[in-house]
C-alpha cells in the first residue's frame, strides 16, 4: 500500500492512538513508574500536529515496545504494544491496525477467560464505529 495523504494518514494515526489509549491503564497499573507507552502516544499526537518528527515517534515506538517486554502480565504488554504500534504509525500506516489488534487483545486478557470473547468484539466494534468509512479497509483489512 502506498501511503494515504496527509489528512488520512494523520487521522489513522488519531484513531490508532485512541484505540491504545482505551488499554494504556493496564500498562500503568501493572508498571506505574514507567512511562514509555504513554510517551509513545504522546509522540504521535505531536507528530500530527508537526511537532514530533517520524524518527522521533520510531523512537518511542521502540521505546514502548520495550516496556512491553519488561512486564510479564499479558494486559499490560498487549497494551503497551498497542500504543508502540500507535506511534509507529506515523512511519507506515498500516501498523495503525496492529494498534487497534492489541488494544482489543489487551481488553480481552484483562477479564475473565469467560468473558474474554465478549470484550473483544465490543473493543473491536468500537474501533469500527470510530474509525472512518475511507479507512476502515486499513484498520480491519479482513473486513469486520
Amino acid at each position: 500500500m502506498t501511503n494515504p495523504e496527509p489528512v488520512m494518514h494523520h487521522a489513522l494515526a488519531l484513531w490508532a492512538a485512541a484505540c491504545a489509549a482505551r488499554t494504556l491503564h493496564l500498562f500503568e497499573e501493572d508498571q506505574p513508574t514507567d512511562h514509555r507507552p504513554q510517551l509513545a502516544l504522546q509522540a504521535v499526537q505531536q507528530w500530527v500536529q508537526g511537532e514530533r518528527t517520524v524518527t522521533e515517534c520510531r523512537a518511542a515506538a521502540f521505546a514502548a515496545h520495550a516496556a512491553a517486554r519488561a512486564t510479564g502480565n499479558l494486559a499490560a504488554v498487549a497494551a503497551a504494544r498497542a500504543t508502540g504500534h500507535a506511534a509507529a504509525v506515523a512511519h507506515v500506516p498500516t501498523h495503525a491496525r496492529y494498534a487497534g489488534e492489541y488494544a482489543a487483545k489487551a481488553a480481552s486478557l484483562a477479564v475473565p477467560s469467560a468473558e474474554a470473547a465478549a470484550a473483544k468484539a465490543s473493543e473491536r466494534a468500537r474501533q469500527w464505529e470510530q474509525l472512518r468509512a475511507d479507512l476502515r479497509a486499513i484498520g480491519f483489512p479482513s473486513g469486520k
